[in-house]
């Protein structure tokens, strides 16, 4: 569904992401595809180009569209929708008109997600769907992020560090709203938590200084921690903690 061949992408001298290619939901083992990697790896940039947030340079095809030169808004009404890094909750609307707001991108495709399937991913924005985003925890604004994509009927997800910043209890609120999220919608995930993103995830792709260095089915990398571990930057020991 989407096909990323030679992406490279810049911002003045600093190049973020050196010529890479990313295949997702082309078939089941790749519904769902973690791209891990360290800080300052590429990873966002990638998604912000996929987007087209940011210029690049190469080729993005979604579902054989060819998406240069369409506007961001363009790219979210084809289905492929985008949940940022930071959440970026509207803080003067409600928890309820927060994802109303994912309706827009609709666009009156075909419903994947209701209102009522969200707040059953989530049981606890049902109970909030009155407080505004101002007053909402970091977690609560995450679910909120979610729950609002899922409403603009995505035929692809992608997902920008759904656990940063988040308490373990809440990221594993979210991990198990999106266990099932991705047994109905192709995802693309960018995580730093590789524990979490290859439970998630049947495939998953490290990128290292804006280059893919090594990719495999998760139960592959999950068998390779040392390996995995120092192309994300961790030490062994606290890849073993996971």
């Amino acid at each position: 569904m989407l096909e990323v061949e030679g992406l490279r992408v810049s911002y003045g001298t600093t190049h973020a992401v050196r010529g890479i290619d990313l295949r997702v939901g082309e078939s089941a083992e790749r519904a769902a595809v973690a791209l891990l990697g360290p800080n300052g790896a590429g990873k966002t940039s990638t998604l912000r180009a996929v987007s087209q947030l940011v210029p690049y340079r190469g080729t993005v095809r979604f579902d054989g569209v060819d998406l240069r030169g369409k506007l961001p808004s363009q790219v979210a009404r084809l289905g492929l929708i985008h949940v940022p890094e930071g959440r970026h909750v509207f803080p003067t609307l409600t928890v309820h008109e927060n994802l109303q707001m994912g309706l827009v991108a609709a666009a009156g495709r075909r419903p994947v997600y209701s209102l009522a399937d969200v707040y059953d991913l989530f049981p606890a924005l049902g109970r909030l769907r009155r407080r505004g985003g101002y007053a909402l925890s970091g977690g609560e604004q995450q679910m909120v992020a979610i729950g609002r994509g899922l409403l603009g009927a995505p035929r692809l997800l992608l997902l920008d560090e759904p656990s940063l910043g988040l308490a373990p209890v809440v990221t594993e609120a979210v991990f198990a709203a999106l266990a099932q999220v991705v047994e109905r919608t192709p995802v693309l995930v960018v995580e730093q938590n590789s524990a979490m993103a290859l439970r998630l995830c049947q495939t998953a792709c490290v990128l290292v200084h804006g280059e893919l260095t090594l990719s495999g089915t998760a139960a592959e990398l999950g068998d390779r921690t040392e390996l995995l571990a120092s192309y994300l930057g961790q030490t062994t020991a606290a890849a073993a903690r996971r």
